[in-house]
């Protein structure tokens, strides 16, 4: 009998695009492993990426706003959802691989910073070797999971989480619908959010944009994927039509002038600072008081290196508890002598 990774690979040669990357080609991974009889080696790093410690953490890690106490404003883990839900979908349109490209999506901000971007960019500036949150995705499943082994992810996952910003060059197209779902994603729910919290009204977005990419969310995600569909179906590429892509190139610049660079958005980016900056140097000054699994990597790496390793890794919520920890005197308990 066939077995059920055997189908899907007759599957995935039957009815995938000539440029889908199969997952019988891959180029497997860095320390050889046993084959699992049902899935495919993209199929079972998602599931690693899903059951990890840091994916777990995501869903107190923020998007755009500091520990947000509604229930429906977006985190990291919904956002990485999100990602993943887009990736496919352009996936399936273009007839690339599904499992791939929502491997790759699940795990691209497993590095991300504790505050958004704001603790990514503050990260920059403290360690020396600078902080890029795609670079630490990559080192987070690489090193720091399953107690410093890794996960030994496949090196098409990993080149697409490496290459999944704007700039990146992924190798595969999966790796591209990740990118192009990435943007769709942060721009859409993050303003959808900023209506949430009456930082902007709908109105607010420029007609002009409003006209090209729709009125809502769900508007502007459906013409994303199917200005990426009528664009890319059949090549070897993929990418939107130009009139779809400059309207969502100044939707995300009117987003960083009204949302991520705002006076609200920035007050709260100083006090972020201020607290990590100074955790970064008191945990520099005294590595000695890192958790033991941090302790266990100050023996291949550097210093500087781990502390940004377990500051990256912090919820917002750990980040504000330790550094209460550290720095907040506990009040005393006095004893009523009156009497």
């Amino acid at each position: 009998m066939q077995s059920l990774k055997d189908r899907t690979y007759a599957i995935e040669a039957a009815f995938l695009s000539p440029y889908a990357c199969k997952s019988k080609n891959t180029l497997g991974r860095d320390r050889e492993e046993e084959p699992c009889a049902m899935r495919t080696e993209f199929q079972r790093d998602r599931d690693r990426i899903i059951y990890c410690k840091s994916f777990r953490r995501l869903k107190n890690k923020t998007q755009v706003f500091f520990s947000p106490e509604g229930d429906h404003y977006i985190t990291r883990l919904t956002h990485t959802l999100d990602v993943s839900q887009i990736a496919r979908s352009i996936a399936r349109a273009l007839s690339l691989n599904e499992d791939l490209a929502e491997a790759i999506a699940l795990g691209h901000d497993l590095g991300h910073t504790p505050f958004g971007h704001s603790g990514e960019r503050i990260l920059d500036k403290l360690v020396p070797t600078g902080f890029k949150h795609n670079v630490q995705s990559v080192r987070v499943v690489e090193v720091l999971e399953k107690d410093g082994n890794g996960l030994n992810l496949t090196k098409e996952v990993r080149d697409g989480i490496l290459h999944h910003p704007k700039s990146g060059t992924p190798a595969t197209l999966e790796g591209k619908c990740v990118s192009y779902a990435d943007r769709v994603a942060y721009i859409n729910h993050d303003l959808d959010d900023a209506i949430r919290a009456g930082i902007l009204t709908e109105n607010d977005v420029p007609k002009d944009v409003r006209a090209i990419l729709g009125n809502t969310s769900r508007e502007r995600i459906n013409t994303a994927i199917s200005s990426i569909y009528r664009n890319s179906a059949g090549k070897n590429s993929v990418s939107m039509e130009r009139e779809t892509e400059q309207a969502s190139e100044r939707l995300r610049e009117f987003m960083f002038e009204r949302v991520y660079f705002s006076p609200t958005a920035k007050g709260e980016e100083e006090k972020a600072e201020r607290m990590l900056t100074e955790t970064y140097s008191y945990f520099i000054k005294n590595p000695d008081k890192l958790p033991e699994s941090f302790l266990k990597l100050l023996d291949k790496f550097s210093k500087e290196q781990v502390v940004c390793d377990y500051l990256s890794s912090m919820t917002d919520r750990y980040a504000v508890y330790t550094f209460n920890k550290i720095f907040v005197p506990k009040g005393w308990t006095f004893i009523d002598e009156s009497n």
